[in-house]
């Protein structure tokens, strides 16, 4: 989970302007948690409040998680699809299948018990707004991934997984960096993440790698440092220098879940 949010900080800045490089200050100082950060928070706090169990309970209080901790950051980067559901009480799903739902889903890979519930409360953290099927693909996507990397599946593994049951992974991030251009839907964006988690040496530079794409850089590298934290850990250091970049009521909220899912 803290994986998430920290590629979420680190890729920020490059969302609309990466040169395709790695060799980038990893924390700047204009570094900021986006709407990435906000959400997984929000979905971590929902997985331990809510039944587990109980589908109805999960998405409600998911819903009102969201609406609570996101309404206090208006203008935190939502897509207006996104912002009309999080100002409006009375809004429903509304068919997304943009990267939203698989950019906060990795609380549930940490509170579910089996691969089964991983995938299970994926699809109802996604369809709260992103009912459409690959909105649902997406998430289920990244918390299985997740899932295994943190039960000590290896690589080969996890690529295996992936690509029987939900996307094609025969590409590498070095193949196609060049030719890779800006993308929010999860068909488009979700496997490539996951290839960047794939290709990697290392937890920091899954997220160089991920942002490297030139793509979608935050939410992308929110992906895939959300599958390295369960596959390698975060450095110790990195935790301490990350809560410099969340403020008080973020570090609150987060923390409020962070020692039951760990």
């Amino acid at each position: 989970m803290l994986g998430a949010i920290i590629g979420d900080i680190v890729g920020s800045p490059y969302e609309f302007t990466s040169d395709k490089t790695k060799d980038f200050r990893f924390l700047a100082p204009y570094c900021t948690p986006t709407d990435d950060s906000i959400m997984t928070i929000a979905v971590g706090c929902a997985c331990v409040e809510a039944d587990c169990d109980d589908e109805d309970e999960f998405k409600k209080i998911l819903t009102q998680k969201m609406r609570e901790l996101g309404r206090q950051y208006p203008d935190a980067g939502y897509g207006s699809g996104f912002y009309n559901w999080l100002m409006e009480d009375d809004e429903g799903p509304y068919g997304s299948f943009g990267n939203g739902s698989a950019m906060r889903v990795s609380p549930v890979a940490w509170v579910a018990d089996t691969l089964e519930d991983a995938e299970r409360l994926a699809k109802w953290s996604a369809e709260v707004t992103h009912n459409h099927p690959e909105g649902v693909r997406g998430a289920q996507a990244v918390a299985a991934a997740i899932f295994l990397a943190r039960s000590g599946s290896d690589k080969d593994e996890i690529r295996e997984y992936i690509e029987e049951n939900y996307y094609s992974l025969d590409f590498t991030v070095d193949g196609i960096r060049d030719g890779y251009s800006f993308n929010v839907t999860c068909r488009g964006s979700v496997p490539e993440a996951i290839v960047c988690f794939l290709d990697s040496t290392d937890f920091e530079d899954a997220v160089r790698n991920a942002v490297s794409l030139g793509g979608d850089a935050d939410t992308q590298a929110c992906i895939a440092g959300s599958i390295a934290e369960a596959y390698y850990g975060i450095p110790e250091s990195l935790q301490e220098e990350i809560f410099d970049y969340l403020d008080d009521v973020l570090q609150d909220y987060y923390w409020s879940y962070a020692d039951e899912l760990y």
